[in-house]
């Protein structure tokens, strides 16, 4: 039996965004060194601000300035800090309520060590020394032992500032090790020779492509071989207009659901070799093996008559 295989991945996502008036005077204030909250009619302090009541659901505009120091209400202490987090050396996760504030702000605490911190201590924002209009234009929280601030009111604010910050990117990224286990393993190692091989369920008799180690209707396992294809059928299909960072394909481009013959489920890929506004459901398709034939790059047109719907309409 071939070992199990396992790889590193990375999904990252750049994700945009408009800010809206409320958020963008925000992280606009920030850029600035200034903190803003929202009022709630009921007179709650709500810091970060949102522009919408949690409570009564009702619009919230009335900005406030808040003081830039304040009180640490929880923590957890981090040993291992990753990539991208605020700081690179051991620190505390901390929810710090503002001076003026009535919710809590979660940063980073650049603190000495878990000992250092507590409940109730005194802090204040350390500004980072360049400043874009971003959450991290606070650097951190640091230590702070003046005492008697805590009843600082917050006052009103316009909102205002020359240069807007209106958008932003804010980037999502998860690195992990997975491991396909051994049904796609063994599915993983048949690609290699150009063939596809599905698992068939012992009770309701399913062939499932690619094979997952276990019917997702019965709950059993599934060890029995059944190759499959090579040719197959689009079952639906959607023209993607958008170009993928990274992804050399020119837009735009059709992804398909493709029922390969013999299989009770539909796998992806992508269709080639015809205009994309000519791709239909019940096309008949076979793969095109990428250069060294160890996986389909994409599907292609057979030039079969069309699939009646009612052959593959369970597949949807």
């Amino acid at each position: 039996m071939p070992e199990v295989l396992k790889a590193p991945l990375v999904l990252e996502f750049p994700f945009t965004r408009s800010l809206g008036p409320v958020q963008s005077a925000f992280l606009t204030g920030l850029r600035e060194r200034v903190v803003l909250g929202v009022k709630t009619g009921d007179g709650r302090t709500l810091v970060p601000p949102v522009e919408y009541d949690p409570v009564t659901a009702e619009e919230i505009r009335d900005l406030v300035e808040v003081g830039a120091t304040g009180t640490v209400t929880t923590w957890a202490w981090n040993h291992e800090p990753r990539r991208g987090q605020p700081l690179d050396t051991p620190f505390a996760w901390v929810l710090v309520r503002l001076d003026g504030a009535d919710t809590a702000l979660l940063h980073a605490l650049d603190a000495a060590g878990p000992d250092a911190v507590r409940t109730g201590m005194r802090v204040r924002v350390r500004w980072a020394e360049e400043r874009t209009g971003a959450i991290t234009d606070i650097a951190c929280f640091e230590p702070y032992e003046s005492e008697g601030q805590e009843g600082h009111q917050p006052s009103a604010h316009s909102g205002e500032f020359q240069d807007m910050v209106t958008g932003i990117v804010a980037p999502a990224r998860l690195d992990y090790v997975y491991s396909p286990g051994r049904a796609q393993t063994d599915y993983i190692h048949v690609l290699s020779e150009q063939r596809t091989v599905g698992e068939r369920c012992p009770s309701c008799r399913k062939v499932y492509v690619p094979p997952r180690g276990a019917c997702p209707t019965c709950g059993v396992a599934t060890a029995e071989h059944v190759e499959v294809g090579p040719r197959g059928t689009v079952t639906t299909y959607c023209i993607v207009n958008i170009k993928a960072k990274n992804l050399d394909i020119e837009v735009p481009y059709v992804y398909a659901h493709i029922a390969l013959d013999g299989a009770d489920l539909a796998l992806h890929g992508r269709i080639g070799g015809m205009p994309y506004d000519q791709v239909r459901m019940g096309l008949r398709v076979e793969a095109v093996w990428s250069e060294g034939g160890r996986y389909p790059d994409h599907y292609r047109p057979t030039g079969e008559p069309d699939a009646d719907y009612d052959v593959y309409k369970e597949l949807l």
